[in-house]
């Protein structure tokens, strides 16, 4: 069921050497490319890198010029710590064999929307096939200089998009983490209309 593979999904930062199949690469992204899209425009785009040395170096560019001083306080996980929780991390992609970059027209206003949904799709599927995943930011600030936009050019990627997540993929080192207890209070359901101005608008 649907329900037993969004339980099951968690972010994954820690992973073998493992390249995963070009047959499973192939159903995740024909799962993100039937993801919902605004206006069904279908404008977001993906590059797919199903190789290590090359995912590891896109990595790093996305670590560059990290900033960590406004995270201050800030936490993730114990189990699978993040590039927030550990310093020492200086690839951003967690050494994920497979690294899959969404783009969007970047003066398109539901661009982040759409690129989300596509990588939500592919996380679920990966999930399915026992591939671990991540969804990643930062997408703008990895290829938004000379590198990044010689990269681009060489994956022609369209004029006037810009990458807005990463999907990382591989197969976990170590155990399933545990998924964190859900906060109370966060779903309400309205089934009743309270009239405006009624003094009980909550």
């Amino acid at each position: 069921m649907l329900m037993d593979l969004i339980k099951a999904r968690h972010s994954i930062r820690k992973y073998t050497n493992e390249q995963i199949s070009r047959e499973d690469l192939q159903t995740i992204l024909e799962a993100g490319n039937f993801a919902p899209n605004a206006g069904g425009g279908q404008r977001s785009m993906v590059v797919a890198i199903h190789n290590k040395e090359l995912a590891a170096h896109v990595g790093k560019m996305n670590m560059a010029n990290f900033d960590r001083t406004h995270l201050a306080g800030s936490f993730v996980s114990k189990e699978q710590p993040s590039t927030i929780d550990d310093p020492s991390i200086k690839n951003g992609f967690y050494d994920a064999p497979t690294v899959i970059c969404i783009f969007a027209q970047n003066n398109f206003m539901f661009k982040t929307a759409d690129a989300f949904c596509m990588a939500e799709n592919m996380i679920l599927q990966a999930t399915e096939l026992g591939i671990a995943s991540c969804i990643i930011s930062r997408g703008y600030e990895t290829f938004d200089n000379e590198e990044g936009r010689k990269r681009m050019k060489e994956w022609e990627v369209p004029e006037g998009y810009m990458c807005q997540c990463f999907v990382i993929l591989g197969y976990i080192d170590g155990e399933q983490p545990h998924s964190k207890p859900r906060k109370p209070g966060r779903i309400k359901v309205i089934e009743q209309e309270v009239p405006y101005g009624s003094g009980n608008m909550s």
